[in-house]
Order: structure tokens, then sequence, then C-alpha cells
């Protein structure tokens, strides 16, 4: 799969390196030209180039038409939008993935912009902080399918609607647009079925369509 990165920071060279190593074929753009030349030599099997992702020119350099995937993770959202958009509006690239540096923008990247997939490190962050202290609250993990579609996970207490009422997965009736892929029970990772019933403090990961999270608490949290 042919790959573009933009951004030659910390982020952005650390994805690079992991892609070749999973046999990608790896373009990595960077602004900056003394930062680039000094990637040439540390980012072995990596195509370095010297180049503004934010300018169409660049991005025709690096054949972008011809590209899989392009992911936007400089440090500044501006630019990974501008990316994002030029990507998707100028040369079709089928999948594109962004960076979300403040989490007071993640709005913004949604396929308007051109981006397919965003992933903000400060809202994953405090999602795990969340997560590690509330129970019976619906943490959002990650917004899928431009942002139409989210990965979410609550963590049952003991009053919760299906562990009140005993039901089982199937009882519940949930929505279609709801669905429980996994259930995570004293650090082990279960396979929902049917029959399944919930315990105190079960960890339930569901995907849900971003209007039905009403009836995700109704479910589990009452």
């Amino acid at each position: 799969m042919r790959v573009v990165i933009a951004g030659g920071g910390s982020v952005g060279t650390a994805i690079a390196l992991d892609l070749i190593d999973r046999h990608h074929e790896v373009t990595l753009l960077e602004q900056v030209t003394a930062t680039a030349e000094k990637l040439k030599s540390t980012l072995h099997g990596v195509n370095v180039m010297a180049a503004d992702a934010c300018e169409y020119a660049s991005l025709a350099a690096a054949d972008l038409r011809n590209v899989d995937v392009v992911i936007a993770a400089t440090g500044d959202d501006e630019d990974n939008l501008v990316t994002s958009w030029l990507s998707k509006q100028e040369f079709a690239v089928p999948r594109v993935i962004a960076r979300v540096n403040n989490s007071r923008n993640a709005w913004l990247f949604n396929e308007s912009w051109g981006v397919d997939v965003s992933v903000s490190t400060p809202a994953l962050i405090t999602s795990l902080v969340d997560e590690a202290v509330e129970v019976g609250a619906i943490i959002n993990l990650m917004d899928l399918a431009q942002g139409k579609m989210t990965l979410l996970e609550i963590t049952l207490a003991a009053d919760a609607p299906a562990i009140a009422r005993k039901l089982t997965l199937d009882e519940l009736q949930l929505a279609d647009s709801i669905r429980v892929v996994a259930v995570v029970r004293s650090d082990q990772p279960l396979t929902p079925s049917p029959t399944m019933r919930f315990l105190e403090h079960d960890h339930v990961i569901l995907i849900a369509r971003g209007d039905a999270t009403q009836e995700c608490s109704a479910a589990f949290i009452g």
C-alpha cells in the first residue's frame, strides 16, 4: 500500500517507521528543509521530501493520485485540515487520516474537510482518564465513518438496567443502530452472544450511530 505522511515530527516519523516495518511504501513530506535532510539519513526505506503538504504542487510531486492513504500528522490542526481537503478534493485519495492536536477543533475534522478518520490524542487520553474513574457513564473512545458512528465504552454499575432486570443481550432488544462488539470482564475479553448476561463492572464496548447514545444509556445506565 502506498502511504503519504504530512509532517516530519515525532508522530509522523514514528508512523513512517511502523508502516515501513509492515512493508508499505511510504513517502514523508516535511516543510522544513533542514529537518527533511536529517530525516533522509535516519528514516531508512522512507522517501522523504522537503515539501509543504498544504501546497497543491507539493502533493502533486508526491504523486498523490496514485496513493492509497494520506496521513495528515503535523502539529498544526489548520495544516492538517488543508492537507486533508486537498488530498480528497483535488487528488481523490481513497482514505485520509488526520491528527487532531486540539480537541476543541475535533468537530472540524469531518468529510466536508476530506477527513475519513480523525485521531485526537488529547481526546483519547481524556477518555482513558474517564474510563479509570467513571462507572455508569458513556465514554466516547473514537469516532468512525466520518463521525456517523462512535466507538463507546460503558462500565456497568450494579443498578444498570441490564443487570437489575437480569436481561440477556437478546432480551435488551437494542436498536439496529447499536452493536455490542465486546465485553471485558475481569480483564478477559468476551465475545458477546445473544444469551450473555451482564455483571457489575463489566466493560461493554459498543459501536453506535451518533444519534443512538440515548438508547445505549437506557439499556446500560438507566
